[in-house]
């Protein structure tokens, strides 16, 4: 056995040396291997040509269907490419892939729902994130990792040690520096394809309106009522899908603000805040480790949905997740045309 593989690496290293295409010297090492086999097949047991090719046909059937599957994997991912680099032609500002790119987003590509042209929608899209805490930093890592082309991140926070528990975008090593900072650390060494733009600072109504223009989705993972009802005011304003997600202890809940959609907005669902404590933050009630990865990982994939055209995004809807007792329910969400923020738009 040992023999005819020294004559496929022959058969290999020669080729190459005279410059033979790769697909001649397959061709060639695979006709080797099929003449074994049909040795096996063929002769006696015990013949000396058998005795001395491993007296069996099974591993060289099991060598053949190992290279069998390599190559069927290898035409799949250069289909794959070929596919997405044929699609329609793009705007003259569209980003196109590089090799490695293509070979990164491979799994996304192979998705009926969201194929090349999908990924390319992602490549150009650009969401925005309102906390690097507990919600943001899952979302932002899913997001880099699946190439949404530009990222902004929006955080007036430092990372304290009490951050790590659930907060898994920031390492031991970053307390002490700005979140949006260590985030885009991370992200960039994620997804070195993805542009990552930090702001370091409290976003406020005055330049909320402005910045989200500059976006097409923004993610609300915020952790106060105050600027959660400026988000979804700047977000109705500019007309940008909002997804919103919060946390309470054991539980987590996601859904999808659009009112240009017809769906309600964040203040058609809580007109108020509630008392602070029917709400308590995090930090006075405390919240499972997972839950924000769990909670900000669903957050993400809306994103996408929304971004590529697949499934159904939670406009109108709201998913809770309870996972001290595993049960998931999903409440439907009605815009209300009183609304103060949203109730005369886009009737």
């Amino acid at each position: 056995m040992l023999l005819v593989l020294l004559f496929c690496v022959l058969i290999w290293g020669g080729g190459a040396l005279i410059n033979l295409p790769k697909r001649l010297r397959w061709g060639f090492v695979f006709g080797l291997i099929g003449v074994v086999i049909l040795m096996h097949v063929t002769l006696a047991d015990g013949h000396p040509l058998r005795l001395q090719t491993g007296e069996t046909a099974a591993p060289w059937f099991m060598l053949l269907g190992a290279g069998a599957l390599i190559f069927a994997y290898r035409s799949g991912v250069r289909s794959l490419r070929v596919h997405a680099m044929q699609q329609a032609p793009e705007p003259e500002n569209t980003k196109t892939f590089s090799e490695a790119e293509l070979n990164r987003y491979a799994r996304h590509m192979v998705l009926r729902e969201i194929g090349g042209v999908g990924q390319k929608k992602l490549k150009n899209a650009k969401v925005l994130v309102i906390g690097a805490g507990g919600l943001g930093s899952p979302a932002l890592m899913y997001l880099a990792a699946a190439g949404v082309g530009t990222i902004g991140v929006i955080d007036d926070d430092v990372v304290e040690n009490s951050n790590l528990q659930r907060q898994v975008i920031h390492r031991d090593a970053d307390i002490g520096i700005p979140k949006v900072f260590s985030a885009q650390k991370a992200m960039v060494a994620q997804n070195p394809y993805v542009d990552v733009r930090p702001y370091h600072r409290k976003l406020t109504e005055a330049d909320a309106i402005e910045l989200f223009q500059d976006y097409d989705f923004v993610l609300d993972g915020t952790d106060n009522f105050d600027t959660r009802y400026a988000v979804n005011a700047a977000a109705v304003a500019t007309k940008t899908p909002l997804i919103s997600g919060a946390l309470s202890q054991w539980e987590g809940q996601v859904s999808v603000f659009d009112p240009a959609q017809n769906a309600p907005c964040y203040a058609c669902v809580f007109p108020s805040p509630p008392a602070p404590e029917l709400a308590p933050s995090c930090a006075a009630a405390g919240v499972v480790g997972p839950l924000p990865g769990v909670i900000g990982a669903m957050m993400a994939t809306e994103v996408i949905k929304l971004i590529t055209g697949a499934g159904a995004p939670l406009r109108g809807e709201m998913l809770i997740y309870d996972v001290a007792y595993a049960e998931t329910r999903k409440i439907s969400l009605k815009r209300r045309h009183d609304c103060a923020v949203c109730g005369g738009a886009d009737r």
